[in-house]
C-alpha cells in the first residue's frame, strides 16, 4: 500500500532543527504517517480502495465491455501465478478460433456422412431387387428405385455445398496472421506492464531511501540534546539537504510511475476494445455461416420431397384390377373352361 504526501511540508519543515525527545516522531513524518491510505498496489498496479475516493464510472456503463472488467490479474484457484486480465482476453480470442476450427471440422463429418449416404443410395438404386414387378405396381416400384438415385444426387449436392459456404469459409475466416497479431498485442501490453513493474520498483527504492533520509535527519536532530556544536548543526543541514532531495527523487518516481501507468491504461483500453471488436466479428461470422448451413438443410429437405412427388403420384394410381387384367392378358393359358365327361 501507499500513502500520498506532500514534499515540501515532509522535508523541509524547520521543525527538524529543533531539539524534540529521545524516540519523539518529528511532525512531518507523524503528518506521513497519519494520512489515510486510499489506494493499494497490487502486481504494481494501483488500486483505489472500496469506498475511498469518487466513485469511478465504467467506460461503458451500458455493456459488459472488455475495457471495463479486465484491470486486476486473475488469480489461479491452485496458488499458482496470477494471469493478467488482459492475457484472458488473449486467451478468449485463441479459445474462440479452437472452437471455430472444431465446428468445421463438425461439418466436415457432416460432409462425409451426406457424402457416403449419397453413395449407399446410388448404390441400392441399381438393385435389381423386384425387378421382376408388373403393372401399376411395378411403375411405382420403378419410380422409387429412380427416386433413390435423385435423393442421392440431392445429399451430393448438398455436402458439396457445405464444403464450400460453411467448412471451408470457417476454416479460412481468420489466417495464420491472426496468432501473429494477437502476439503483437500480447507482447505489446506485457512490455508496458514490465516498465511499470521497474517504475514501481523505483518508486519503493525512492521510498525506502527517503526514509533513511528521514531517519538519519531525526537522530541528528535529537543530538541537538546531547550536545550542540557547529558541526552537529552543519550535521544537520546536510542531512535536511539529503532528506529534501530524497522527496525531490521520490516524486520524481512517482510521476515516472504514473506517466506510465497511464500509457499502459491507454493501451488497455485501445486494445482491449479492438480485441472486443475481433470478438464480435467472430461470432456473427459463425452466425451468418451456421445459419447458411440450416438453409441448405431446408433446400435439402425440398429437393428431397420433390424426389418423392413422382412416386406418391403413381402409388395413388395403384389399381389391383388393372394390374389383374394386364397380368391375365399376357400370361393367360386359355379361356376354354372344363366341362363333364361324357361316356
Amino acid at each position: 500500500m501507499e500513502a500520498s504526501f506532500d514534499t515540501e511540508e515532509s522535508f523541509d519543515d524547520p521543525s527538524y532543527l529543533s531539539p524534540q525527545p529521545p524516540g519523539a516522531v518529528s511532525p512531518a513524518r507523524r503528518q506521513i504517517r497519519e494520512i489515510k491510505e486510499t489506494r493499494v498496489t497490487v502486481n504494481c498496479v494501483t488500486f483505489p480502495l472500496p469506498g475511498e475516493g469518487p466513485e469511478q464510472q465504467l467506460l461503458k456503463p451500458n455493456d459488459w465491455s472488455y475495457c471495463d472488467y479486465f484491470w486486476a490479474d486473475k488469480k489461479d484457484p491452485q496458488g499458482g501465478a496470477c494471469t493478467p486480465g488482459f492475457e484472458v482476453l488473449l486467451q478468449k480470442q485463441l479459445k474462440g478460433k479452437q472452437m471455430q476450427k472444431e465446428m468445421a471440422e463438425f461439418i466436415h463429418e457432416r460432409i462425409k456422412i451426406e457424402e457416403e449416404y449419397a453413395k449407399n443410395l446410388s448404390k441400392l438404386s441399381l438393385s435389381p431387387l423386384a425387378a421382376q414387378e408388373e403393372g401399376t405396381v411395378g411403375e411405382a416400384w420403378i419410380q422409387l428405385k429412380k427416386s433413390l438415385h435423385d435423393e442421392a444426387e440431392v445429399h451430393l449436392k448438398f455436402s458439396n455445398k457445405l464444403h464450400s459456404e460453411v467448412e471451408k469459409p470457417m476454416l479460412t475466416f481468420r489466417s495464420d496472421h491472426f496468432k501473429k497479431d494477437l502476439k503483437k498485442y500480447d507482447h505489446h501490453i506485457a512490455d508496458l506492464r514490465k516498465q511499470l513493474a521497474s517504475r514501481y520498483a523505483g518508486v519503493e527504492k525512492a521510498r525506502k531511501a527517503l526514509a533513511d533520509r528521514q531517519k538519519d535527519l531525526e537522530v541528528k536532530t535529537q543530538q541537538l540534546e546531547v550536545k550542540l556544536s557547529n558541526k552537529t548543526e552543519e550535521d544537520i543541514k546536510k542531512a535536511r539537504r539529503k532528506s529534501t532531495q530524497a522527496g525531490d527523487d521520490l516524486m520524481r518516481s512517482l510521476d515516472l510511475y504514473n506517466q506510465t501507468q497511464s500509457k499502459w491504461f491507454e493501451e488497455m483500453v485501445t486494445t482491449s476494445m479492438e480485441l472486443e471488436k475481433l470478438e464480435v466479428d467472430r461470432i456473427e461470422w459463425i452466425q451468418q455461416h451456421l445459419r447458411q448451413y440450416t438453409t441448405l438443410r431446408h433446400e435439402t429437405d425440398m429437393f428431397n420431397q420433390s424426389t418423392i412427388e413422382n412416386v406418391d403420384q403413381l402409388l395413388q394410381a395403384v389399381d389391383p384390377a388393372k394390374d389383374r387384367d394386364l397380368w391375365v392378358k399376357e400370361h393367360k393359358t386359355g379361356d376354354v373352361r372344363p366341362i363333364d365327361l361324357d361316356i
